[in-house]
């Protein structure tokens, strides 16, 4: 599989792959060892995939058991919430982190990215804007991430960068939970074109305060959507 979108057809596949091969509600499906051999792809990308399902509802990780298929329709439960409220203290930390780091990143942008950057981001933001119009989760997902890892590359700061990009592939929680929120994926687009206009309108400041607004935006939803499902 090549590299661009990979969570994307990984999900698709392994989707494909509960339907075809006649997986059920409560069935065991196949270990990440199994999969990354089936897919060709690195474990770290099947454990990705599997987090995005696990999101949606599709299956449910037990640890030191498996992975094992959900059909939520047939339960009659909010399966994302519920993943939601199982995994409350680890998006907080997630969006901790993510403030610290993300701001001053935006700032020093501002003050360093070239027009090859900026033509970068802002063909990020046109692809998103693309997929939140199509309804496609897994693509939106995808492109916020990159649009992230956009900005960070243009601080021109390399270890930032390798933290963000790093942060971006092993604790993906928070950009993957805050999407599914209804609406969130529509206002995010205006916010990601906020965080794009200040950096270059060349706004330090600017950039460093809607990209806080940004994050703040996106725990706050998934903190009320937490506390309106009970």
């Amino acid at each position: 599989m090549k590299r661009a979108r990979l969570s994307e057809q990984i999900v698709n596949e392994i989707q494909r792959m509960i339907r075809d091969e006649g997986f059920s509600d409560g069935d065991r499906f196949y270990s990440e060892n199994v999969l990354t051999k089936k897919l060709d792809v690195s474990r770290a990308s099947v454990r990705e995939a599997i987090r995005i399902l696990e999101i949606s509802g599709k299956v449910t990780v037990r640890q030191g058991k498996g992975i094992f298929v959900c059909d939520p329709i047939s339960k009659g439960v909010n399966t994302f919430a519920a993943w939601l409220q199982s995994n409350e203290a680890d998006l907080r930390d997630h969006f901790e982190m993510r403030r610290i780091l993300e701001p001053k990143a935006a700032s020093l942008a501002a003050e360093k990215a070239d027009e090859k950057d900026l033509e970068a981001m802002e063909g990020t933001l046109d692809a998103f804007s693309r997929q939140v119009a199509s309804e496609t989760r897994e693509g939106i997902i995808e492109e916020d991430r990159i649009f992230h890892l956009a900005l960070a590359k243009s601080t021109r700061n390399r270890p930032l960068y390798i933290l963000m990009k790093t942060m971006a592939e092993s604790l993906s929680e928070g950009w993957i939970s805050s999407l599914n929120i209804p609406g969130r994926a529509e206002r995010t687009v205006a916010e990601h074109k906020a965080i794009f206009d200040a950096i270059k309108a060349r706004d330090p400041k600017r950039a460093e305060k809607v990209m806080t607004a940004h994050l703040e935006n996106a725990e706050k939803e998934i903190l009320d959507y937490m506390q309106r499902q009970g």
